[in-house]
Protein backbone atom coordinates (compact mmCIF):
# COMPACT_ATOMS: atom_id res chain seq x y z
CA UNK A 1 0.00 0.00 0.00
CA UNK A 2 1.15 3.46 -0.95
CA UNK A 3 2.60 5.85 1.53
CA UNK A 4 0.07 8.59 0.39
CA UNK A 5 -3.79 6.57 0.99
CA UNK A 6 -2.46 5.97 5.12
CA UNK A 7 -2.30 9.50 5.20
CA UNK A 8 -4.95 10.58 7.63
CA UNK A 9 -7.53 12.33 5.96
CA UNK A 10 -10.04 15.18 7.51
CA UNK A 11 -13.40 15.21 8.15
CA UNK A 12 -16.47 17.89 6.59
CA UNK A 13 -15.98 20.93 7.77
CA UNK A 14 -19.59 21.21 9.16
CA UNK A 15 -19.09 18.07 10.97
CA UNK A 16 -15.45 19.84 12.86
CA UNK A 17 -17.55 22.88 13.71
CA UNK A 18 -20.04 20.84 15.41
CA UNK A 19 -17.28 18.65 17.02
CA UNK A 20 -15.88 22.13 18.23
CA UNK A 21 -18.98 22.80 19.53
CA UNK A 22 -19.37 19.39 21.40
CA UNK A 23 -15.56 19.64 22.45
CA UNK A 24 -16.55 23.11 24.02
CA UNK A 25 -19.44 21.89 26.17
CA UNK A 26 -16.74 19.50 27.95
CA UNK A 27 -14.11 21.59 28.57
CA UNK A 28 -13.02 21.35 32.23
CA UNK A 29 -15.05 22.81 34.59
CA UNK A 30 -12.56 25.83 35.28
CA UNK A 31 -13.56 25.54 39.26
CA UNK A 32 -11.33 21.95 39.38
CA UNK A 33 -7.73 21.86 40.07
CA UNK A 34 -5.38 20.10 37.94
CA UNK A 35 -2.30 18.57 39.66
CA UNK A 36 0.53 16.93 38.14
CA UNK A 37 2.98 15.11 39.87
CA UNK A 38 6.06 12.98 37.82
CA UNK A 39 9.50 11.14 38.95
CA UNK A 40 11.91 8.96 37.64
CA UNK A 41 13.79 8.50 34.53
CA UNK A 42 13.87 11.92 32.89
CA UNK A 43 16.82 12.34 30.51
CA UNK A 44 14.36 12.38 27.25
CA UNK A 45 12.36 14.92 28.61
CA UNK A 46 9.37 12.29 29.49
CA UNK A 47 8.82 13.49 32.74
CA UNK A 48 7.45 17.14 31.72
CA UNK A 49 10.18 19.39 34.37
CA UNK A 50 12.00 21.19 31.33
CA UNK A 51 14.74 19.15 32.26
CA UNK A 52 16.65 16.35 31.18
CA UNK A 53 17.43 14.34 34.03
CA UNK A 54 15.97 11.76 36.39
CA UNK A 55 14.15 12.98 39.62
CA UNK A 56 14.30 11.02 42.58
CA UNK A 57 11.46 12.50 44.54
CA UNK A 58 8.18 13.93 42.86
CA UNK A 59 8.54 16.66 41.32
CA UNK A 60 5.26 19.02 40.77
CA UNK A 61 4.56 20.22 37.48
CA UNK A 62 2.79 23.63 37.87
CA UNK A 63 3.69 24.56 34.20
CA UNK A 64 2.88 21.20 32.80
CA UNK A 65 -0.78 20.98 34.93
CA UNK A 66 -1.69 24.70 33.79
CA UNK A 67 -0.78 23.97 30.33
CA UNK A 68 -2.64 20.52 30.02
CA UNK A 69 -5.71 22.48 31.53
CA UNK A 70 -5.85 24.74 29.16
CA UNK A 71 -7.09 21.67 26.68
CA UNK A 72 -9.69 20.54 29.36
CA UNK A 73 -9.67 17.46 31.60
CA UNK A 74 -7.34 14.97 31.46
CA UNK A 75 -9.33 11.45 30.75
CA UNK A 76 -6.09 9.66 29.78
CA UNK A 77 -2.04 9.08 29.86
CA UNK A 78 -0.29 6.72 28.26
CA UNK A 79 3.56 6.05 29.34
CA UNK A 80 5.91 4.53 26.92
CA UNK A 81 9.36 3.50 26.71
CA UNK A 82 10.05 7.36 26.92
CA UNK A 83 7.76 9.46 25.79
CA UNK A 84 4.15 10.06 27.36
CA UNK A 85 0.27 10.90 25.54
CA UNK A 86 -1.98 12.45 27.37
CA UNK A 87 -5.72 12.52 25.83
CA UNK A 88 -8.41 15.00 26.93
CA UNK A 89 -11.66 14.76 27.62
CA UNK A 90 -12.98 16.33 24.20
CA UNK A 91 -10.77 14.22 22.63
CA UNK A 92 -7.46 16.51 21.69
CA UNK A 93 -4.07 14.44 22.09
CA UNK A 94 -0.71 16.30 22.81
CA UNK A 95 2.49 14.01 23.77
CA UNK A 96 5.85 14.73 24.88
CA UNK A 97 9.80 12.86 25.77
CA UNK A 98 11.49 10.58 23.68
CA UNK A 99 10.50 11.00 19.23
CA UNK A 100 13.53 9.65 18.05
CA UNK A 101 11.00 7.28 15.94
CA UNK A 102 8.34 9.32 15.52
CA UNK A 103 6.26 8.43 18.19
CA UNK A 104 5.17 11.54 18.80
CA UNK A 105 3.12 11.88 15.78
CA UNK A 106 4.42 15.82 15.45
CA UNK A 107 4.94 15.31 11.79
CA UNK A 108 9.09 15.29 12.29
CA UNK A 109 11.90 13.10 14.15
CA UNK A 110 13.22 15.04 17.37
CA UNK A 111 15.38 13.35 19.81
CA UNK A 112 12.94 14.58 22.47
CA UNK A 113 10.50 17.36 23.39
CA UNK A 114 10.26 18.81 26.83
CA UNK A 115 6.65 19.93 26.63
CA UNK A 116 3.15 18.74 25.89
CA UNK A 117 2.46 19.43 21.59
CA UNK A 118 -0.72 18.74 20.13
CA UNK A 119 -0.86 16.30 17.79
CA UNK A 120 -2.12 18.22 14.85
CA UNK A 121 -3.06 15.38 12.36
CA UNK A 122 -5.52 14.25 14.72
CA UNK A 123 -6.75 17.67 15.03
CA UNK A 124 -10.04 16.95 13.38
CA UNK A 125 -11.06 13.60 14.94
CA UNK A 126 -11.75 13.08 18.32
CA UNK A 127 -9.89 10.42 20.06
CA UNK A 128 -11.80 8.19 22.56
CA UNK A 129 -8.41 6.05 23.44
CA UNK A 130 -4.65 6.19 23.48
CA UNK A 131 -1.55 3.83 23.73
CA UNK A 132 1.94 3.97 24.33
CA UNK A 133 4.49 1.68 23.62
CA UNK A 134 8.65 1.26 23.46
CA UNK A 135 9.07 3.60 20.46
CA UNK A 136 5.54 3.18 18.86
CA UNK A 137 2.07 4.93 19.81
CA UNK A 138 -1.59 4.20 18.62
CA UNK A 139 -4.85 6.17 18.32
CA UNK A 140 -8.71 5.54 17.99
CA UNK A 141 -11.39 7.77 17.22
CA UNK A 142 -14.70 7.65 18.07
CA UNK A 143 -15.69 6.89 14.57
CA UNK A 144 -13.35 3.31 15.02
CA UNK A 145 -10.89 4.77 13.15
CA UNK A 146 -6.92 3.03 14.22
CA UNK A 147 -4.04 5.04 13.56
CA UNK A 148 -0.65 4.60 14.69
CA UNK A 149 2.76 6.40 14.18
CA UNK A 150 6.92 5.50 15.38
CA UNK A 151 9.05 2.88 15.28
CA UNK A 152 7.62 0.33 12.46
CA UNK A 153 10.74 -2.31 12.09
CA UNK A 154 8.95 -4.90 13.44
CA UNK A 155 5.46 -4.44 11.75
CA UNK A 156 3.86 -3.29 15.21
CA UNK A 157 2.50 -0.36 13.45
CA UNK A 158 0.43 -2.60 10.91
CA UNK A 159 0.57 -0.90 7.56
CA UNK A 160 1.70 -3.76 5.41
CA UNK A 161 5.35 -2.94 5.76
CA UNK A 162 7.88 -2.37 8.00
CA UNK A 163 8.64 1.34 7.90
CA UNK A 164 8.18 4.23 10.59
CA UNK A 165 5.78 6.88 10.63
CA UNK A 166 6.43 10.47 12.49
CA UNK A 167 2.90 11.02 11.99
CA UNK A 168 -0.16 9.20 13.17
CA UNK A 169 -1.30 7.24 9.99
CA UNK A 170 -4.67 5.08 9.53
CA UNK A 171 -4.85 0.95 9.41
CA UNK A 172 -6.46 0.92 6.54
CA UNK A 173 -7.74 -2.76 7.89
CA UNK A 174 -9.76 -1.34 10.16
CA UNK A 175 -11.91 1.22 7.69
CA UNK A 176 -14.39 -1.72 7.71
CA UNK A 177 -13.71 -3.20 11.01
CA UNK A 178 -13.87 -0.67 13.78
CA UNK A 179 -11.40 -0.75 16.45
CA UNK A 180 -12.28 0.14 20.39
CA UNK A 181 -8.99 -0.11 22.18
CA UNK A 182 -5.30 -0.05 21.04
CA UNK A 183 -2.73 -1.93 23.58
CA UNK A 184 0.90 -1.15 22.39
CA UNK A 185 3.55 -3.59 23.83
CA UNK A 186 7.50 -3.36 23.50
CA UNK A 187 7.19 -4.57 19.42
CA UNK A 188 3.78 -5.51 19.14
CA UNK A 189 0.52 -4.09 19.33
CA UNK A 190 -3.06 -5.16 19.92
CA UNK A 191 -6.44 -3.85 19.19
CA UNK A 192 -9.77 -4.50 20.40
CA UNK A 193 -12.87 -5.01 18.33
CA UNK A 194 -16.51 -4.76 19.71
CA UNK A 195 -18.83 -5.39 16.62
CA UNK A 196 -21.94 -6.95 15.89
CA UNK A 197 -20.09 -10.28 14.95
CA UNK A 198 -18.54 -10.34 19.14
CA UNK A 199 -15.60 -8.91 19.89
CA UNK A 200 -12.26 -9.76 18.85
CA UNK A 201 -8.63 -9.26 19.52
CA UNK A 202 -5.92 -8.31 16.31
CA UNK A 203 -2.58 -8.99 16.63
CA UNK A 204 0.69 -7.24 14.82
CA UNK A 205 4.46 -6.98 14.88
CA UNK A 206 6.32 -9.20 16.56
CA UNK A 207 5.52 -12.22 17.66
CA UNK A 208 8.71 -14.64 18.98
CA UNK A 209 7.46 -14.92 22.29
CA UNK A 210 3.66 -15.59 21.22
CA UNK A 211 2.69 -12.15 22.71
CA UNK A 212 0.02 -12.01 19.07
CA UNK A 213 -2.18 -14.99 20.05
CA UNK A 214 -2.53 -15.80 16.20
CA UNK A 215 -1.39 -19.47 15.72
CA UNK A 216 0.53 -21.93 18.14
CA UNK A 217 3.07 -22.08 15.91
CA UNK A 218 6.08 -19.64 16.01
CA UNK A 219 5.83 -16.17 13.99
CA UNK A 220 8.81 -13.72 13.73
CA UNK A 221 6.58 -10.75 13.14
CA UNK A 222 3.27 -9.77 11.31
CA UNK A 223 2.74 -6.45 9.60
CA UNK A 224 -0.74 -6.60 9.07
CA UNK A 225 -3.51 -7.40 11.59
CA UNK A 226 -4.35 -10.88 12.49
CA UNK A 227 -7.36 -12.48 14.44
CA UNK A 228 -6.33 -13.50 17.67
CA UNK A 229 -8.06 -17.56 18.54
CA UNK A 230 -10.14 -18.35 21.80
CA UNK A 231 -12.31 -15.00 22.61
CA UNK A 232 -16.04 -16.85 21.14
CA UNK A 233 -18.78 -15.64 22.44
CA UNK A 234 -16.67 -13.35 25.14
CA UNK A 235 -17.34 -10.10 26.07
CA UNK A 236 -14.28 -8.33 26.67
CA UNK A 237 -13.84 -4.85 28.62
CA UNK A 238 -10.06 -3.88 27.95
CA UNK A 239 -6.46 -5.48 26.41
CA UNK A 240 -3.08 -4.80 27.52
CA UNK A 241 0.62 -5.05 26.78
CA UNK A 242 4.03 -4.35 27.56
CA UNK A 243 7.09 -6.26 27.28
CA UNK A 244 6.63 -9.02 25.53
CA UNK A 245 3.45 -10.02 27.16
CA UNK A 246 -0.51 -9.31 26.40
CA UNK A 247 -3.67 -9.72 28.46
CA UNK A 248 -7.63 -9.02 27.88
CA UNK A 249 -9.99 -8.83 30.65
CA UNK A 250 -13.35 -10.23 30.42
CA UNK A 251 -16.73 -8.49 31.04
CA UNK A 252 -17.04 -11.52 33.68
CA UNK A 253 -14.21 -10.60 35.63
CA UNK A 254 -12.59 -13.49 33.46
CA UNK A 255 -7.87 -12.56 32.91
CA UNK A 256 -6.75 -14.20 29.84
CA UNK A 257 -3.01 -13.73 28.99
CA UNK A 258 -0.59 -14.94 25.84
CA UNK A 259 3.03 -14.38 24.94
CA UNK A 260 6.05 -14.68 27.57
CA UNK A 261 5.87 -16.75 30.17
CA UNK A 262 5.83 -15.25 33.83
CA UNK A 263 8.20 -16.27 36.65
CA UNK A 264 10.18 -19.45 34.02
CA UNK A 265 6.46 -20.16 33.19
CA UNK A 266 5.82 -21.50 29.33
CA UNK A 267 5.74 -18.97 26.66
CA UNK A 268 1.79 -19.32 25.42
CA UNK A 269 1.12 -18.65 21.79
CA UNK A 270 -2.54 -18.30 21.85
CA UNK A 271 -4.58 -16.24 24.86
CA UNK A 272 -5.28 -18.32 28.05
CA UNK A 273 -7.98 -17.82 30.66
CA UNK A 274 -5.96 -17.39 34.38
CA UNK A 275 -6.96 -20.20 36.38
CA UNK A 276 -8.20 -18.63 39.42
CA UNK A 277 -11.95 -18.75 41.46
CA UNK A 278 -11.22 -14.62 41.75
CA UNK A 279 -12.77 -11.95 39.25
CA UNK A 280 -10.86 -9.37 38.40
CA UNK A 281 -11.61 -5.78 37.13
CA UNK A 282 -8.20 -4.24 36.45
CA UNK A 283 -5.24 -5.31 34.74
CA UNK A 284 -1.57 -3.80 34.48
CA UNK A 285 1.12 -5.34 32.85
CA UNK A 286 5.27 -5.29 33.12
CA UNK A 287 8.06 -6.87 31.64
CA UNK A 288 8.58 -9.36 34.08
CA UNK A 289 5.04 -9.09 36.25
CA UNK A 290 1.68 -8.34 35.82
CA UNK A 291 -0.66 -6.75 38.23
CA UNK A 292 -4.48 -7.65 38.65
CA UNK A 293 -7.04 -6.04 40.57
CA UNK A 294 -9.83 -7.65 42.18
CA UNK A 295 -13.39 -6.49 42.32
CA UNK A 296 -13.26 -6.31 45.86
CA UNK A 297 -10.32 -4.01 45.50
CA UNK A 298 -7.26 -6.32 46.10
CA UNK A 299 -4.06 -6.76 44.41
CA UNK A 300 -2.53 -10.14 43.32
CA UNK A 301 0.73 -10.46 40.86
CA UNK A 302 1.76 -12.53 38.00
CA UNK A 303 5.36 -12.99 37.87
CA UNK A 304 8.06 -10.50 39.94
CA UNK A 305 10.76 -11.89 40.96
CA UNK A 306 13.33 -9.14 39.20
CA UNK A 307 14.60 -6.29 41.40
CA UNK A 308 12.58 -6.89 44.64
CA UNK A 309 9.42 -6.59 42.99
CA UNK A 310 7.38 -9.04 45.35
CA UNK A 311 8.91 -10.39 48.85
CA UNK A 312 7.93 -13.33 49.90
CA UNK A 313 4.26 -13.71 48.31
CA UNK A 314 1.18 -15.59 49.23
CA UNK A 315 0.49 -18.24 47.36
CA UNK A 316 -2.26 -18.38 44.51
CA UNK A 317 -5.99 -18.92 45.08
CA UNK A 318 -6.90 -22.27 44.26
CA UNK A 319 -9.42 -23.35 41.80
CA UNK A 320 -11.85 -25.37 44.01
CA UNK A 321 -16.20 -25.32 44.59
CA UNK A 322 -17.81 -24.45 47.75
CA UNK A 323 -17.36 -27.67 48.81
CA UNK A 324 -13.44 -27.36 49.03
CA UNK A 325 -13.06 -30.24 45.75
CA UNK A 326 -10.86 -29.29 43.34
CA UNK A 327 -11.92 -27.94 40.07
CA UNK A 328 -11.56 -30.95 37.48
CA UNK A 329 -10.36 -28.64 34.40
CA UNK A 330 -8.02 -26.63 36.76
CA UNK A 331 -6.28 -29.31 38.76
CA UNK A 332 -4.54 -27.78 41.94
CA UNK A 333 -3.20 -29.38 45.48
CA UNK A 334 -5.85 -28.13 47.95
CA UNK A 335 -3.68 -27.44 51.41
CA UNK A 336 -5.39 -29.76 54.20
CA UNK A 337 -5.57 -27.74 56.85
CA UNK A 338 -7.51 -25.04 55.28
CA UNK A 339 -10.98 -24.34 56.60
CA UNK A 340 -13.63 -23.66 53.14
CA UNK A 341 -15.83 -21.56 54.10
CA UNK A 342 -19.83 -22.35 52.90
CA UNK A 343 -19.47 -20.01 49.89
CA UNK A 344 -16.45 -19.63 47.39
CA UNK A 345 -14.29 -17.47 48.42
CA UNK A 346 -10.90 -17.88 46.92
CA UNK A 347 -7.97 -19.23 50.04
CA UNK A 348 -4.62 -19.44 49.15
CA UNK A 349 -2.48 -22.91 48.01
CA UNK A 350 0.38 -23.37 45.02
CA UNK A 351 0.25 -24.47 41.21
CA UNK A 352 2.16 -27.18 39.42
CA UNK A 353 5.59 -26.03 37.94
CA UNK A 354 5.25 -25.04 35.10
CA UNK A 355 2.17 -22.95 35.77
CA UNK A 356 2.54 -19.04 36.39
CA UNK A 357 2.06 -17.98 40.37
CA UNK A 358 -1.00 -15.83 41.08
CA UNK A 359 0.22 -14.53 44.35
CA UNK A 360 -1.30 -11.51 46.78
CA UNK A 361 0.89 -8.19 47.09
CA UNK A 362 1.73 -7.82 50.77
CA UNK A 363 1.52 -4.76 52.44
CA UNK A 364 -1.78 -3.43 51.07
CA UNK A 365 -3.94 -5.05 53.96
CA UNK A 366 -6.81 -2.59 55.10
CA UNK A 367 -6.70 -0.65 51.78
CA UNK A 368 -9.16 -0.46 49.61
CA UNK A 369 -7.25 -0.25 45.95
CA UNK A 370 -8.94 1.68 43.53
CA UNK A 371 -6.19 1.36 40.76
CA UNK A 372 -3.21 -0.39 39.75
CA UNK A 373 0.15 0.43 37.23
CA UNK A 374 2.60 -1.52 36.02
CA UNK A 375 6.17 -0.14 34.86
CA UNK A 376 8.96 -2.45 33.25
CA UNK A 377 9.80 -3.62 36.47
CA UNK A 378 7.93 -1.68 39.14
CA UNK A 379 4.04 -1.05 40.52
CA UNK A 380 2.14 1.81 41.56
CA UNK A 381 -1.63 1.51 43.54
CA UNK A 382 -3.93 4.40 44.24
CA UNK A 383 -5.91 3.54 47.52
CA UNK A 384 -9.26 4.48 48.55
CA UNK A 385 -11.01 4.26 51.69
CA UNK A 386 -13.10 0.84 52.38
CA UNK A 387 -16.75 1.05 54.02
CA UNK A 388 -16.81 -0.73 57.50
CA UNK A 389 -19.83 -2.19 56.09
CA UNK A 390 -18.04 -3.94 53.13
CA UNK A 391 -17.99 -7.48 54.89
CA UNK A 392 -21.69 -7.19 57.13
CA UNK A 393 -22.98 -10.21 56.58
CA UNK A 394 -22.71 -13.75 54.72
CA UNK A 395 -25.61 -12.62 52.51
CA UNK A 396 -23.02 -10.00 51.28
CA UNK A 397 -20.30 -12.19 50.82
CA UNK A 398 -22.57 -13.99 48.89
CA UNK A 399 -23.42 -10.83 46.85
CA UNK A 400 -19.80 -10.30 45.97
CA UNK A 401 -19.53 -13.42 44.53
CA UNK A 402 -22.45 -13.48 42.11
CA UNK A 403 -22.89 -10.15 41.43
CA UNK A 404 -20.35 -9.05 38.45
CA UNK A 405 -21.51 -5.28 38.66
CA UNK A 406 -20.92 -4.66 42.23
CA UNK A 407 -19.99 -1.77 43.72
CA UNK A 408 -18.57 -0.81 47.38
CA UNK A 409 -19.43 2.03 49.19
CA UNK A 410 -16.23 3.81 49.06
CA UNK A 411 -14.07 7.39 48.41
CA UNK A 412 -11.43 7.59 46.65
CA UNK A 413 -8.59 8.99 49.35
CA UNK A 414 -5.64 9.29 46.71
CA UNK A 415 -2.88 8.09 48.66
CA UNK A 416 -0.38 6.44 46.09
CA UNK A 417 1.91 3.48 46.87
CA UNK A 418 4.80 2.50 44.94
CA UNK A 419 7.30 -0.77 45.07
CA UNK A 420 10.04 -2.53 42.68
CA UNK A 421 13.24 -1.51 40.54
CA UNK A 422 14.35 1.92 41.85
CA UNK A 423 17.35 2.91 39.95
CA UNK A 424 15.93 6.18 37.81
CA UNK A 425 14.07 7.62 41.31
CA UNK A 426 11.29 5.60 39.69
CA UNK A 427 9.54 4.58 43.16
CA UNK A 428 9.13 8.73 43.55
CA UNK A 429 10.86 7.78 47.62
CA UNK A 430 13.67 10.02 47.08
CA UNK A 431 16.44 7.71 46.65
CA UNK A 432 17.36 4.67 43.83
CA UNK A 433 16.37 1.79 46.05
CA UNK A 434 14.55 -1.13 45.38
CA UNK A 435 11.60 -1.74 47.22
CA UNK A 436 9.85 -5.23 47.78
CA UNK A 437 6.56 -3.90 49.51
CA UNK A 438 4.58 -1.15 48.84
CA UNK A 439 5.30 2.43 50.02
CA UNK A 440 3.42 5.39 50.34
CA UNK A 441 4.63 8.49 48.21
CA UNK A 442 4.46 12.16 49.68
CA UNK A 443 2.79 13.97 47.22
CA UNK A 444 1.68 16.39 49.72
CA UNK A 445 -0.19 13.39 51.35
CA UNK A 446 -2.48 15.72 53.90
CA UNK A 447 -6.19 15.08 54.41
CA UNK A 448 -7.68 16.67 51.66
CA UNK A 449 -11.23 16.96 51.30
CA UNK A 450 -11.90 18.34 48.09
CA UNK A 451 -9.76 15.72 46.12
CA UNK A 452 -11.73 14.26 43.09
CA UNK A 453 -9.67 11.84 41.94
CA UNK A 454 -5.99 10.55 41.89
CA UNK A 455 -4.73 8.51 38.84
CA UNK A 456 -1.26 6.94 38.64
CA UNK A 457 0.73 6.00 35.21
CA UNK A 458 3.96 3.82 34.81
CA UNK A 459 6.33 4.12 31.94
CA UNK A 460 9.08 1.96 31.66
CA UNK A 461 11.44 3.35 34.32
CA UNK A 462 8.86 6.93 35.17
CA UNK A 463 5.99 7.69 37.24
CA UNK A 464 3.35 10.26 36.84
CA UNK A 465 0.28 10.74 39.23
CA UNK A 466 -2.86 13.13 38.09
CA UNK A 467 -4.96 14.68 40.82
CA UNK A 468 -8.20 16.31 40.54
CA UNK A 469 -9.33 18.57 43.13
CA UNK A 470 -12.41 20.99 43.72
CA UNK A 471 -12.02 24.57 45.04
CA UNK A 472 -11.67 25.40 48.67
CA UNK A 473 -14.11 27.36 49.97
Amino acid sequence: MGEGERVVKGQHPDEEEEEDRERGANQQNPQEILEIWSWGAGTEGQLGTGRLQDEHPPQFLIGLSNSLSSFGSISLLACGGAHVIALTSSGKVLSWGRGASGQLGHGEVVPNCLYPKSVESLASFRITHVSAGWNHSGFVSDSGCLFTCGDGSFGQLGHGDYQSSNTPLEVSFFRSKPADQIACGMRHSLALLKGNSGHQVYGFGSGKRGQLGVSKDKIKSLNFPHLCSGFEGTELVNISANGDHSAALAADGQLFTWGRGFSGSSDVSVPEALASSLRFKQVAIGWNHALVLTVEGEVFMLGGSHHGVLSKPNKAPLVCDSSGNINKQHPRLCLPDVEVPVISIPFFGFSYPGEPILSKVAGLDGKRIVQIAAGSEHSATVTGKISLSFYPSIIELLHIQLNNNLCVSSSDDGQVCTWGWGEHGQLGLGDTSDQSLPRVVDLGNKPDSNLLTTRVYCGSGFTIAVKMSAPSN
